[in-house]
């Protein structure tokens, strides 16, 4: 089981403030700070790792019935795990949701079609936080194709080839 630590306050506004600056999740900007001067491999674990705590947070928060935070969580999951793929390939550090999409298709190329539908469901995922219009079973259908393609990057990440 993962651990958890609680960040509250003025030290949780400015982590949120600054990811936000920097057109990122908290958690990604957690990873980033912590991750500097590491392998881009190791990196790409460490995305890849908080992208499968962000699936087990979906589930947690379907459960408790807010559909809109999971939605999020899976959003950033598939997010994370791109950018994970981005750098075990070429250890870049991708900063752009542009970025995402071309390494999304590259994604694509390498693991087949199935990656195209789990991409949009997480885009949906992502229109859903802020426009609050998907259901409880949309959120279920999204998170079984965005948990495959964070268990495709896993794998990837975890193998000793480029």
């Amino acid at each position: 089981m993962a651990e958890a630590i609680t960040v509250r306050g003025r030290l949780a506004r400015r982590v949120r403030e600054e990811a936000e600056k920097q057109g990122m999740t908290p958690e990604e900007y957690l990873v980033e700070l912590l991750a500097s001067g590491l392998d881009p491999r190791d990196r790409a674990r460490d995305y890849i790792e908080a992208a499968m705590e962000l699936l087990e947070q979906a589930r947690e928060e379907l459960g408790r019935g807010d559909v809109r935070q999971a939605a999020e969580k899976l959003w950033g999951a598939a997010a994370l795990a791109v950018k994970a793929y981005a750098y075990w390939r070429e250890g870049r550090r991708l900063t752009s949701h542009r970025e995402l999409w071309e390494y999304k298709r590259r994604l694509e190329d390498e693991l087949g079609k199935w990656v195209y539908d789990a991409w949009m469901a997480a885009n949906g995922m992502h229109t859903c936080f802020y426009e609050a219009w998907c259901s409880r079973r949309d959120v279920e259908e999204a998170m079984k194709r965005i948990r495959r393609l964070v268990e495709a990057v896993a794998r990837l990440t975890q193998s000793q080839s480029r």
